[in-house]
């Protein structure tokens, strides 16, 4: 009976979740379409929206640690649900998505990441996405915006095992910004592919930053050890 009344609740959290992104972006569309400011607003809005409906309804609070970055920085995340992205969206002042390019065309979605800034990356073409990547990311530069990347491309679950690509180590190298790496656990209660949604404390946790100057190969090893271990003991302390 308690599983199935959270699966009510998760579904009715997810329909209110679509329905107030509608409502958000349709509200401050005007005030976007003529200043970046609107679009950063009606972001950190719809998060916070997102994380205080998702305590009211499934019992999910959700919880940001460690110092957020408020300068330009690369911010290196792992990714196990559209909620560690409300996170980390919710925390930082100017966030800026690599993204994969189908979204571009996603309804609202796609006229708010341009608005910020976001970079379409085409994933099944590694040579083309790199260069994509580079170009946009040189586009943004002086803006003061938080790029944020996800080494290993897509939604990994707690304890599974991908390896990290080298977009992450190639923007790094090109733009000489620290990076900060972002552990999480909310694949714990967000599972990938599962509409129910599970009480308890998600977090998303800021780690220590990587200065500029490492090699790649340097880079990518310090960013996995970094990221990998945190998620570990993150999981360990939600169960």
């Amino acid at each position: 009976m308690a599983q199935l009344v959270q699966g009510a609740r998760s579904v009715v959290f997810i329909v209110q979740m679509y329905l107030a992104m509608i409502v958000v972006a349709l509200s401050y569309a005007p005030w976007a379409a003529v200043d970046r400011r609107g679009a950063y607003a009606a972001i950190h809005a719809y998060c916070r929206w997102v994380r205080l409906s998702a305590r009211i309804i499934v019992g999910l609070r959700s919880t940001v640690r460690g110092p957020v970055p408020e300068s330009e920085v690369i911010v290196a995340a792992k990714h196990q649900s559209f909620f560690d992205i409300i996170l980390i969206a919710s925390a930082v002042p100017r966030p800026r998505f690599v993204m994969k390019a189908e979204l571009r065309f996603a309804p609202l979605l796609g006229w708010y990441a341009k608005r910020i800034g976001c970079i379409p990356v085409d994933r099944g073409r590694r040579s083309a996405a790199i260069r994509q990547m580079m170009e946009g990311a040189a586009r943004g530069q002086g803006d003061e915006a938080q790029l944020i990347i996800y080494p290993q491309g897509t939604r990994v679950p707690p304890g599974e095992v991908r390896p990290y690509k080298i977009g992450a180590g190639h923007l790094y190298a090109e733009l000489g910004q620290p990076c900060v790496p972002v552990a999480t656990n909310v694949g714990i209660f967000w599972p990938k592919r599962s509409m129910m949604r599970l009480p308890g404390e998600a977090v998303v946790e800021f780690l220590e930053p990587i200065p500029p100057g490492l090699g790649v190969p340097a880079f990518m090893a310090r960013l996995e050890a970094q990221v990998e271990t945190a998620s570990d003991r993150l999981a360990a302390e939600a169960r």
